[in-house]
């Protein structure tokens, strides 16, 4: 099936290059390993490298800035690693302290750069459970 007609729902909020990217990455899965839950992982992989979760939907990078977003989507799939659920832990804290002002975290301007990362998932979490 084309990706077209699988987008997950904060796709269908994300910018037209998010959308683009998700299912250039994912047709392209599905032609090399089948359909199925491994097409959209490569796809969001692929979208992890230059877009990250705002609330509900993705957004380009910081700057831009192109590469992997947390250690899972720096390793290849059989090492594992951990996910940052798209939160892009390679930006500023400026600019996480910025994405949490917006997505109105509590406490923010105390937070530790690894606080500010949780927090954005937590209400990113929020945000795309209410959305649907």
């Amino acid at each position: 099936m084309p990706g077209r007609e699988e987008l997950p729902s904060p796709l269908e909020r994300s910018s037209e290059e998010a959308r683009r990217t998700w299912i250039k990455a994912h047709d392209s899965a599905v032609e090399q390993y089948g359909e199925g839950e491994r097409a959209h992982r490569v796809a969001y992989g692929a979208l992890k490298h230059t877009h990250e979760k705002v609330g509900d939907h993705w957004e380009r990078k910081e700057g831009g800035r192109k590469g992997p977003s947390d250690p899972r989507s720096a390793r290849p799939r059989q090492q594992g690693g951990r996910s940052g659920e798209g939160v892009d832990e390679q930006a500023s804290r400026e600019h996480l302290y910025g994405v949490a002002r917006r997505l109105g975290v509590e406490g923010r301007s105390r937070m530790s750069k690894a606080e500010l990362l949780e927090a954005i998932r937590k209400a990113n979490r929020g945000r795309t459970r209410a959305a649907r």
